[in-house]
């Protein structure tokens, strides 16, 4: 898998027909300190997971892409699977998702998590 950046859509009304209803986004790989890579171009893959622009998605390339419970048979060779909420590197939060209307409260057993300072892009 690569992590990667929804960067925009494509639309295409005329297309293989086990395509129909896929979401088509246009999608820039980053490195896991969520910087993107300059060398790599974007690229189209289809979303399995209703993910939207700006979000930072998990993707599967190759035949892989077509090993899903919904891209089975599909022509495509790349398919965002996950939207990530947060990545750590060596112990270093590099992402964490916005957080939509302000704090979260995370319930964890009987232990609560307030991330209300935490819940922003790049930790």
């Amino acid at each position: 898998m690569i992590i990667a950046r929804v960067v925009g859509s494509a639309v295409s009304t005329v297309k293989a027909g086990k395509l129909s209803g896929f979401k088509l986004l246009l999608v820039q790989e980053v490195t896991a300190n969520n910087k993107p890579l300059a060398e790599r171009a974007p690229f189209v893959a289809v979303d399995t997971v209703g993910a939207g622009e700006g979000e930072l998605v998990f993707v599967i390339m190759g035949s892989s892409a077509r090993y899903t419970d919904r891209t089975e048979g599909v022509p495509t060779d790349a398919a965002i699977v996950a939207i990530v909420d947060s990545l750590e590197v060596d112990g270093q939060t590099t992402f964490r998702k916005a957080c939509a209307g302000g704090p979260v409260e995370r319930s964890v057993g009987n232990d609560r998590d307030q991330r209300s300072d935490q819940c922003d892009r790049g930790g």
